[in-house]
């Protein structure tokens, strides 16, 4: 456990893959990622899912040489991986001028624990019109203090992430709206990019939590929509500010949707998630 606390917590040293000469490209994920609760062993758990979606971009662009946007991810989280070596393995689809399409998959022996879909594409000439209204909370984020999440319900990962909630936090169960706003960055402090936006587009609870309170379940399907190239300069310390809803939580599924934008107000992405609840 004093192990898991003191790793360095520096995301582009857990995507450092190891290729080998079929073209894999494996990682030992940290157990300090872990989506398992702080209270329980990192081992009952899994890597979390928004670190899975950043290894399959990563995977991506180094085994096939990509070097157009992320338009899209969409990632389906088959089974969750143990805290041993993954192999990534890229294969490109489609690979045009302007557009390329590529499959991820992360396996540890037969156990395939993701497929993912990637969409690829270069900027070019078409209208514009962006109807998402560039706005930040009336609270700046100088003026919000970060705060650790409760360890009773708070994954091992949250360590990794400095969060800065936009509203007051009655307790789970206690609001109006299944709606969480929120300032989010990596714990590294390194410029935002689309890796640490995958990861943090999925660091939060379930929204449904701020009006039904805790339950647990798992992520059956995420998919990410990025609106622009991220560069040093969209946001040189990390932060990006997040709203994510519930939208139907019925039948043991959940449906959530989430936008992210930068510090600016410019709109950077939006994800959905689709939730399994687990009643067992």
């Amino acid at each position: 456990m004093v192990e898991v606390l003191e790793r360095v917590k520096d995301l582009d040293r857990v995507l450092d893959f190891e290729p080998d000469e079929d073209g894999g490209l494996h990682v030992a994920i940290p157990e300090s990622l872990s989506n398992a609760p702080q209270t329980m062993d990192v081992k009952i758990g899994a890597p979390f899912g928004g670190l899975m979606a950043a290894l399959a971009v990563r995977a991506a662009r180094v085994a096939l040489n990509i070097e157009h946007p992320l338009r899209t991810l969409t990632v389906q989280y088959l089974s969750g991986a143990r805290f041993d070596d993954v192999t990534f393995t890229a294969e490109s689809l489609t690979r045009g001028r302007s557009t390329h399409f590529a499959e991820v998959r992360a396996t540890q022996g037969r156990r395939t624990a993701i497929v993912a879909g990637l969409t690829f594409g270069a900027d070019g000439p078409g209208p514009r019109l962006r109807p998402i209204e560039e706005t930040v909370p009336a609270r700046p984020l100088a003026a919000i203090e970060s705060v650790d999440l409760d360890p009773n319900f708070a994954p091992w990962f949250t360590r990794w992430v400095e969060y800065r909630f936009a509203e007051a936090f009655k307790g789970f169960g206690n609001h109006d709206e299944p709606v969480v706003r929120v300032w989010l960055r990596l714990k590294d402090g390194k410029p935002l990019d689309e890796l640490r936006l995958a990861f943090l587009l999925d660091a939060v609870f379930p929204n449904h939590f701020m009006v039904t309170g805790p339950s647990i379940s798992t992520t059956v399907d995420l998919r990410y929509d990025l609106f622009h190239t991220l560069t040093p300069a969209t946001s040189p310390e990390g932060w990006a500010y997040f709203e994510f809803r519930s939208h139907d939580v019925s039948d043991g599924w959940a449906l959530e949707d989430g936008i992210a934008l930068a510090p600016d107000g410019t709109p950077i992405a939006a994800a959905r998630q689709l939730r399994k609840m687990i009643t067992r």
